[in-house]
């Protein structure tokens, strides 16, 4: 490892610096977790260059720098490239977290200067996107013309998903998504619901099922359905229930959260995935297929058990649009 050129201060990842990314977007913490995290994924200081559009030398000074700060070895170098060790793969964990901490700590103190302005926080990531706002946006000016939308990206990860839903109301005001009952009692959130989404697939269009258009129940037979584990949804868990009981032909594959790596694994692995209509822009090597039967899911917004004055104005607003 290279000599640290400052104080451990300077390097710690903990650090608060007034230190600004390129674009001049300032963050609060040491830019080195940010290359630990590129590297990690894609498993080679060149690879990491490119994405980072930095030269392979200054990747493989900051890791080590990073890693003599923490005195910890976080990659094993190897002749098929980088393996994380033990405590380098604990440290992306908490990394994508500090991250994303630091980014909501900025984004809270922007809104205190904002807190007399109706501004809705809406929270997207490819699994929650915000589109269904975009669509009823032109008759929720006219029931609320002084609200402001903001859109707050996030990192769809187990732990930000824990952190954010049960936290909304403070850096993120809605999210959209699916939900039930059993869902919002875990994640400790309310729900308004939208619409009732019919229970779709997702296959590969390299799918030999991919060249229909519509699926029925004996269509699956002989193939993977990756499901949601159990207790996660109850209308779900109707499905499954159904499908263990009358139709054994389906093999089931429970995981155990809904990311862009459920998606990969499906079109990698040539799965077949439970989803909704309102995720066909997640992943562009997937279609999404309605099936024959008549099986569907809440769809709406995930909020504060006790939301402010301007998102309960907001949310009504949403309700009578949608019950109209």
């Amino acid at each position: 490892m290279l000599k640290n050129q400052g104080t451990a201060a300077d390097e710690s990842p903990y650090n608060l610096s007034n230190t600004k990314k390129k674009g001049g977007n300032p963050i609060v913490y040491n830019p080195q977790l940010e290359t630990f995290l590129c590297v990690a994924e894609c498993g080679s200081f060149n690879k990491a260059a490119e994405k980072l559009y930095i030269s392979p030398p200054a990747v493989i000074k900051q890791i080590n720098l990073l890693e003599e700060s923490l005195d910890l070895q976080l990659f094993v170098r190897t002749h098929r490239g980088l393996l994380l060790t033990e405590a380098g793969k604990s440290l992306v964990q908490d990394a994508k977290y500090i991250i994303q901490y630091c980014k909501d700590s900025i984004t809270r103190a922007k809104n205190a200067i904002q807190k007399d302005e109706e501004i809705i926080r809406i929270g997207t990531s490819p699994m929650t996107p915000a589109q269904v706002l975009v669509d009823l946006w032109p008759k929720l000016q006219e029931d609320c013309p002084n609200t402001k939308f903001q859109l707050v990206p996030f990192d769809n990860t187990p732990e930000n998903a824990r952190e954010i839903l049960g936290n909304l109301g403070k850096n993120i005001d809605v999210v959209a998504g699916i939900f039930d009952d059993t869902m919002l009692n875990l994640r400790q959130c309310a729900g308004l619901e939208i619409s009732r989404e019919p229970i779709c697939c997702a296959v590969s269009v390299h799918h030999k099922l991919a060249k229909k258009n519509r699926l029925t129940v004996q269509d699956l037979y002989g193939e993977k359905l990756m499901l949601m584990k159990r207790e996660w949804s109850h209308y779900v868990d109707l499905l499954r229930d159904d499908l263990w009981k009358n139709h054994p032909q389906i093999q089931i594959v429970d995981f155990d959260f809904y990311d862009v790596g459920a998606f990969n694994q499906c079109e990698n692995n040539n799965c077949v995935l439970m989803a909704v209509p309102k995720w066909q822009y997640v992943h562009p090597l997937l279609k999404i297929l309605p099936v024959d039967w008549k099986y569907t899911i809440p769809y709406g917004l995930l909020h504060a058990p006790e939301p402010s004055e301007a998102v309960k104005k907001f949310l009504k607003a949403v309700d009578n649009i949608t019950k109209a």
